[in-house]
């Protein structure tokens, strides 16, 4: 979703818009901003939705001060997100941001040039929408949305207009998943006819958030959250742990298993199964959610690959994705976004020779031949230095 317009000013956010996100907003006035040496160079960021993901987006955003980048606005319903993002960017950038319970403000100041999307997961598509018809750029987390209908809305908004959007499928933009499609691309593995992820972890994933013993009606805007959706009396837990309810998220399919297919997507260069088939249950946490804490997903593709999806939060045991090929197979050691590639020839049969040897090497970047790490978090940002320089 990109057009050429003010792309010679803005370009490192359809680079880094999967990277570089998040923070700030204080007081101030477009006056004030506008008055500021280099104001009409500089990229005029706002914010909505200051959580905990736009903490860590606020983080990574500020390392682009020096291109001249300042976030200007910062949005939350919630008055604690709201105030506590401001009180971060006025230290990140050394002057007062302007604050906002409501989009609607943010989206009206003339002065601010893109806009981050990171609010609840099923408000992207309405919120990306409402950015769009402002005539703004955006970058929205992902999942960009788990309605159909507002999918197209969104994208008919954008697409109708000359925007520059991504959506924070961040993993296209780290440098060993580069270097793993572009490997690919030379025709390494032969013709791929399967690929296996398996991303595990043992806990109640998304319950238990501390803020839920935070929140009152007083100091949100409750039926403004639910956006659309069908009236409930209020709910912290609800607020926080949505992921967790079927009227707000699918939980583990739009958290976990689309940042996987995405990179299956990205790697072999195709852009949607001809059918899906998937199953599971709550299994393993009886807390009161509804959508699966163990899951699994069987794809097929156009080009003629299968792929196979699971998780399970009952249980921790090795995590790892395999793209398998006639020629040789890509292994990953680890979860999601570990940089852990290896390649492995196709050479013989176990049934043959059960102690057969292979050869293999690991996928390293261009000038470094250590193995890669086995993991990258959301707080390295080492490695999120390396994306946006």
């Amino acid at each position: 979703m990109t057009s050429p317009r003010r792309l010679n000013r803005r370009s490192f956010l359809g680079k880094a818009g999967a990277l570089a996100v998040g923070a700030g907003a204080l007081r101030g006035t477009a006056l004030s901003y506008g008055r500021i040496l280099g104001a009409n160079d500089r990229i005029s960021l706002g914010h909505v939705g200051v959580g905990r993901r736009g903490t860590e987006l606020a983080q990574i955003v500020s390392l682009l001060k020096a291109k001249n980048l300042e976030m200007t606005a910062v949005c939350d319903l919630w008055k604690v997100n709201r105030e506590a993002a401001a009180a971060r960017a006025a230290t990140a950038y050394g002057r007062a941001p302007r604050a906002f319970q409501y989009m609607e403000e943010l989206l009206a100041l003339k002065d601010v040039d893109a806009v981050l999307v990171s609010t609840a997961d099923f408000q992207h598509a309405t919120h990306l929408k409402m950015v769009a018809e402002a005539g703004k750029d955006c970058y929205c987390e992902k999942p960009m949305a788990n309605d159909l209908g507002e999918a197209k809305a969104a994208r008919d908004a954008v697409l109708s207009r000359p925007l520059v959007v991504q959506v924070g499928t961040q993993h296209r933009s780290e440098p060993y998943q580069n270097a793993v499609h572009d490997f690919i691309g030379t025709g390494a593995l032969g013709e791929v006819s399967k690929v296996e992820i398996v991303w595990n972890y043992h806990g109640p994933r998304w319950r238990g958030r501390s803020e839920v013993g935070q929140l009152r009606e007083q100091d949100t805007d409750w039926r403004r959250w639910l956006l659309g959706k069908p009236f409930r009396p209020f709910d912290p837990r609800m607020y926080f742990e949505f992921r967790l309810y079927r009227d707000f998220s699918s939980g583990i399919p739009d958290q976990w298993m689309s940042h996987g297919i995405d990179l299956v997507h990205y790697f072999l260069d195709d852009s949607f199964p001809t059918s899906v088939v998937a199953s599971g249950g709550v299994f393993a946490w009886k807390d009161g959610r509804e959508n699966p804490d163990t899951f699994q997903a069987l794809l097929e593709y156009p080009k003629g690959f299968l792929v196979s999806y699971s998780t399970s939060f009952g249980n921790d045991s090795d995590s790892f994705s395999r793209i398998m090929g006639k020629a040789a197979t890509l292994i990953n050691m680890g979860g999601e976004g570990s940089p852990r590639w290896k390649w492995v020839e196709e050479k013989g049969t176990h049934e043959d020779d059960p102690n057969v040897k292979r050869a293999e090497k690991y996928i390293t970047l261009p000038g470094d031949d250590r193995v890669p790490p086995p993991g990258i978090g959301d707080d390295d940002t080492d490695s999120r230095g390396r994306w946006i320089r």
